[in-house]
């Protein structure tokens, strides 16, 4: 699903410098476990133009699909988000916008995903199809668009991650 070429990374900022007037930071890969991202966020303070600095902020991020990190988010959190959107991609950022949360983007992606269709209505339609036989003549009759927005009120969640990508999540 995730492009392989995309960076997943932050851009983390010297306060002490930033304070003073002066732009020192690195853009670090969060695609890593926390202690790898803390030591790239150490050098990155021992070489500061200011004497003695040790804090640091978050100013930016890239590759997150969605999901927010905040400026003071810590490092552990950081590292199990890129390792959620290296595996996932743009669909897994996208859930931990919509939940909020790492634990129910995981949790919806492991008991409740239903596929990739076109659309919804390609979704209902194909669900509907599978438990039942419709005639020929039948066919040209049902309102599969709006079958499926019935069913988006109700019993699924849409996720789109690009054109004719929507993925169906069975609701809890």
């Amino acid at each position: 699903m995730k492009d392989q070429d995309s960076e997943i990374r932050i851009y983390v900022a010297c306060l002490a410098a930033y304070n003073n007037g002066i732009l020192h930071g690195r853009w670090i890969d969060a695609n890593q476990d926390a202690w790898a991202i803390w030591n790239e966020v150490s050098k990155m303070l021992k070489a500061s133009p200011e004497a003695d600095a040790e804090e640091w902020a978050i100013h930016d991020y890239e590759g997150f699909e969605g999901a927010s990190i905040s400026e003071w988010e810590g490092f552990e959190r950081v590292s199990e988000l890129a390792a959620f959107i290296a595996e996932h991609g743009a669909l897994g950022g996208k859930l931990i916008e919509y939940f909020g949360s790492l634990k129910d983007a995981e949790a919806a992606l492991n008991d409740r995903y239903a596929g990739e269709y076109r659309s919804s209505a390609d979704f209902a339609q194909d669900m509907t199809e599978q438990g039942n036989t419709i005639p020929d003549n039948l066919q040209y009759y049902i309102d599969w668009e709006a079958m499926a927005r019935d069913w988006e009120i109700n019993d699924i969640l849409t996720i789109e991650t690009g054109f004719e990508a929507v993925h169906i999540f069975w609701r809890a």
